[in-house]
């Protein structure tokens, strides 16, 4: 009888070892490899015997397109990150952090299309019947017709599934939980998670159901498991939040029938998720307007555009080493303004703490934001409040000059909707002259810092260590 090979798999990154080690030699994260029998399933080595293949009829390129059709759930946010709603037959993975909201937010996903007749199948791998009927109570969705099953094991699923008429859209809560009888791992394990969704989505391609799998994320924020799942997902979507505030944002960072860098956001309340369908409004609500260190930045997330408040606080340092501290931004670009401040603008910056903060727990990712940023920085240094009719977009190179930025028509639209009467942004931008709006262009970031130190106090003018 042969014997069994054995091998370790890492549970991060699936990298497989011929023996176990306290780090996994791909990835470098430890204690993450685990015993796995590679005998069965996609695993099976090349002694088994091989099937012919058969000849398959191929396409010519500039044949008939049609769109996807899609399945719409009236939850306007969540069909915005989907790319227009719900593809019939595709795979979207979905994750978050824990108690984030995910299965609220498929819950209510789900009590949504079944109310508008089609078909939904709710799959539990963590909770029982019983917990799920509750959270639909609390969320006032218990009169949808959902059907609800609590299982774990893929074959049982598919075979419950392909035993009626294929439901529009199946719910997993989680992908993680799942175990296939082909594999001789743990639920759980890089080969369980990987034959399971791959065996779920088969099932989606070939009935033309919706399917959504929820994932656990990891401590880095990835969502766990492979790598190879997201790969075989037609969308990726990330459920973000800050447990101190109330809002949740949907992000789409991949999706092959949509946009990408798409969001929705949401307002999380004891009835459950509710649409915020203007969210420049929720992230500017509780705004001081006369306060120096604080400007508005006119960003944009996918096809949307967010207005949010970037607040600056410059103080005195009395330790050797200022700090530096950063909440929704990136640390390193704040260094390079604060390097651009100090070697083309004359701002120093040197001996003083800097914290910088995005109100409401938002997060940016967009170069755009680097004038607003050197704005609330320079506004907080010379203790001057900025125009609080404004709002500021702009990227800033290393040589001090401003880069113009994409979509400035549709921030500068919706800085007008919300009551902005001008705008500070980089010169060469393409904008809609039509828009009443006063706009104010410079070419470098030492023509704002000049213009906001123009009305400082002298105090700080004759200050070496503080003056521009």
């Amino acid at each position: 009888m042969a014997k069994i090979r054995i091998q370790f798999v890492c549970q991060n990154c699936g990298g497989s070892h011929s023996k176990w080690s306290g780090r996994c030699d791909a990835c470098g994260e430890w204690n993450t490899l685990a015993e796995e029998t590679p005998s069965t399933g996609v695993a099976s080595g090349p002694g088994k015997a091989t099937k012919a293949g058969r000849v398959i009829a191929m396409e010519d390129l500039d044949g008939d397109a049609t769109e996807a059709p899609r399945i719409n759930s009236t939850i306007s946010e969540f069909d915005r990150v989907a790319g227009g709603g719900l593809v019939q037959g595709s795979a979207l993975l979905v994750g978050g952090d824990p108690g984030i909201g995910k299965s609220t937010l498929l819950m209510q996903v789900s009590a949504s299309l079944a109310a508008n007749g089609y078909g939904v199948v709710y799959v539990s791998g963590e909770e029982a019947v019983a917990q799920v009927r509750l959270r639909a109570q609390r969320l006032g969705a218990a009169n949808a017709p959902v059907k609800l099953v609590a299982e774990t094991n893929v074959e049982n699923i598919v075979t419950t599934l392909e035993a009626g008429k294929p439901p529009a859209l199946v719910v997993v809560d989680s992908i993680q939980t799942l175990w296939t009888e082909t594999t001789d791992s743990a639920p759980g394990t890089v080969s369980q998670v990987r034959n399971s969704a791959q065996a779920m989505i088969r099932y989606a391609k070939q009935s033309g159901a919706a399917i959504v799998l929820v994932g656990h994320v990891t401590k880095d924020g990835q969502i766990a498991g492979p790598r190879v799942v997201e790969h075989m997902v037609d969308a990726v979507l990330y459920f973000e939040g800050e447990g101190g505030h109330h809002f949740r944002i949907l992000r789409s960072v991949k999706n092959r029938f949509g946009a990408t860098d798409e969001i929705g956001v949401f307002e999380m309340s004891d009835k459950g998720l509710r649409e915020v369908a203007n969210p420049s409004e929720l992230f500017l609500g509780e705004r001081h307007k006369a306060a120096p260190g604080a400007a508005v930045f006119a960003g944009m997330e996918g096809r949307r555009p967010v207005l949010v408040e970037i607040q600056a606080l410059v103080a005195q340092s009395s330790l050797g080493t200022p700090r530096r501290a950063v909440v929704g931004w990136d640390s390193s670009r704040l260094a390079m303004i604060l390097a651009v401040l100090e070697a083309h603008c004359g701002v120093r910056l040197g001996g003083h703490d800097v914290y910088l903060n995005v109100a409401g727990g938002f997060r940016i990712s967009e170069p755009a934001a680097d004038l607003a940023v050197a704005a609330a920085l320079v506004s907080s240094l010379v203790n001057k409040p900025l125009a609080e009719n404004s709002v500021y977009f702009g990227e800033v190179s290393l040589s001090g000059h401003l880069r113009p930025v994409s979509q400035a028509a549709g921030r500068l639209k919706e800085a007008g909707k919300l009551g902005f009467e001008q705008a500070t942004y980089a010169k060469g931008s393409e904008v809609v002259k039509q828009l009443g709006l006063k706009l104010n262009t410079i070419t470098t970031l030492a023509d704002l810092v000049v213009e906001l130190a123009a009305g400082a106090s002298e105090s700080l003018q004759g200050d070496p260590d503080t003056g521009t």
